[in-house]
C-alpha cells in the first residue's frame, strides 16, 4: 500500500512539473485565462487523484485523476514546446502539436470510465462488462481518426499534420470512435442513475454532489457547441466547469457528510435564475430608457444608472418569490411544512383552549417532521402561583 501510495505522490510531482513548463513555455503565447483555467485543471486531477488513492488505493477513480491529471500537463507542456520550437526552429516542434492536436480523445474516453465507475471505483455489476469493450473499440478508431487525418491544418502551424495521411478513412473512424465514445458516455450516466436508486444513503449523497457538477458541465457544453471560439465567457464556463468534476468527486468521497449538497443546489437555482431574470431585466429597462430618453440625453448614463437602481430596488424581493418557486416545484415536503407552520402560528395566536392546541399541535408534528408517534406532556401545577 505504501509503495501505491507514493507513487501516487510521485505522479502528482511529476504533473507538477509539467505544468511549470508548461506556465514557462505558453505564457505570451496564448490566452492567459487558457494557461491558468488548464493547468488549475490537469493540478485538480492529479491533487484529488493523489488524496484518493491514499486512502483507498483500491479506488480506480484516484488512479484515473492522477494519470489524467499527469498526461494533461504532459500535453499542455508538449503544445507549449511546440510554440517556442517553431519559433525558433528548435526540434519537437511538430511533435509536441501533433500531440495536443488528439489528447482530447484519450481525456473524453477516461471520463466516460469514471462515469462507469463512480464512486466505488467498480461497475455496478457484471453486466457492464461490455460497455468497457465499446469503450476501447471507440478509443482504438477515433485516436487514430484525428491523430492520422490529413485535415485540419490549421492547427500546425508547419501547415499540416506531419502524421497524416489519406491511406486510411480517418474520417470515417472518428466519427464511428466518437459516436461509441458518446453511447458509453450515457451508458455511465444511466449506471449513475442506477446506482443512485439501488444505493445507500450514503452513495446517493456522494452520486448527488457528482451528478451536481457533471450538470454543470453538461449545460456549459451544450453552450460551448455553439458558442466556444466566439466567446471567452464560455471557454472559461466549460473549463470551470471541468474543474467542478475532480473537486466534487473528492468532496463526495471525502467530505459528503460535511456539506449538504441539497443546500448547494437549491443555492444555485435560486441565484442563478435571479441573476438571468435580473440581467434580462437590466438589459430591456436600458434599451426602453435610452429610447425614451434619446430627445432629451445623447449618452446612455441615465439609462444605465436608473436600470441599476431598478434592478437593485427588484433584488430582495425578486430573490424571496424565485425562492418560493423553486421549493414549491423542487422541494415540496419543505415549502408544504413551511406553510403548514404558517398557518399554525397564525391560530396559535387566538388559540385558548387547551385540548384543542393540543390536537392541532400533534397534527402539525405529523404532517412537518412525520414521525412514528407523537405525545405530549403538561407539567402539573404543584400548587397555586
Amino acid at each position: 500500500m505504501i509503495g501505491r501510495v507514493r507513487l501516487a505522490w510521485g505522479m502528482f510531482g511529476l504533473t507538477v512539473v509539467f505544468l511549470v513548463a508548461m506556465v514557462g513555455l505558453s505564457a505570451g503565447r496564448e490566452e492567459l485565462f487558457d494557461t491558468i483555467l488548464y493547468g488549475l485543471l490537469t493540478f485538480s486531477l492529479a491533487f484529488v487523484g493523489a488524496l484518493i488513492t491514499s486512502r483507498h488505493p483500491d479506488n480506480r477513480i484516484g488512479w484515473i485523476f492522477c494519470a489524467l491529471g499527469l498526461f494533461g500537463a504532459f500535453a499542455e507542456a508538449a503544445e507549449g514546446w511546440g510554440y517556442l520550437a517553431q519559433d525558433h526552429n528548435l526540434p519537437g516542434g511538430k511533435a509536441g502539436e501533433w500531440l495536443i492536436f488528439w489528447s482530447w480523445i484519450v481525456d473524453m474516453n477516461a471520463w466516460a470510465l469514471v462515469f462507469l465507475l463512480f464512486p466505488d471505483g467498480r461497475l455496478p455489476s457484471r453486466r457492464w462488462r461490455p460497455w468497457l469493450g465499446v469503450l476501447i473499440t471507440g478509443l482504438a478508431l477515433a485516436l487514430p481518426g484525428q491523430a492520422l487525418t490529413s485535415g485540419h491544418s490549421e492547427e500546425f502551424s508547419s501547415g499540416g499534420n506531419p502524421l497524416g495521411t489519406d491511406a486510411i478513412p480517418t474520417d470515417l473512424l472518428l466519427n464511428i470512435g466518437l459516436t461509441l465514445l458518446l453511447v458509453t458516455l450515457l451508458a455511465g450516466v444511466v449506471a449513475l442513475v442506477v446506482r443512485f436508486r439501488r444505493g445507500s444513503s450514503v452513495e446517493r449523497q456522494q452520486l448527488k454532489w457528482f451528478a451536481f457538477a457533471a450538470t454543470l458541465l453538461a449545460v456549459a457544453g451544450t453552450a460551448a457547441i455553439f458558442l466556444y471560439y466566439d466567446s471567452v465567457l464560455i471557454q472559461v464556463l466549460v473549463a470551470l466547469a471541468l474543474i467542478a468534476l475532480p473537486a466534487a468527486a473528492g468532496i463526495s468521497i471525502f467530505k459528503y457528510r460535511l456539506y449538504d449538497i441539497d443546500v448547494v443546489i437549491n443555492r444555485t437555482l435560486v441565484y442563478g435564475a435571479l441573476t438571468a431574470t435580473l440581467a434580462g431585466i437590466y438589459l430591456g429597462s436600458v434599451l426602453l430608457l435610452q429610447l425614451v430618453l434619446s430627445g432629451v440625453t445623447e449618452g446612455s448614463g441615465p439609462a444605465v444608472a436608473a436600470s441599476t437602481l431598478g434592478v437593485a430596488a427588484l433584488f430582495r424581493p425578486a430573490r424571496s418569490r424565485i425562492q418560493e418557486l423553486v421549493d414549491r416545484r423542487f422541494y415540496r415536503r419543505k415549502y408544504d411544512a413551511q406553510r403548514t407552520l404558517e398557518a399554525f402560528s397564525s391560530r396559535l395566536r387566538d388559540e385558548v383552549d387547551l385540548g384543542t392546541l393540543n390536537a392541532e399541535l400533534g397534527a402539525v408534528v405529523r404532517e412537518t417532521l412525520q414521525p412514528a408517534h407523537v405525545s405530549l406532556w403538561l407539567r402539573t401545577p404543584e400548587g397555586p402561583r
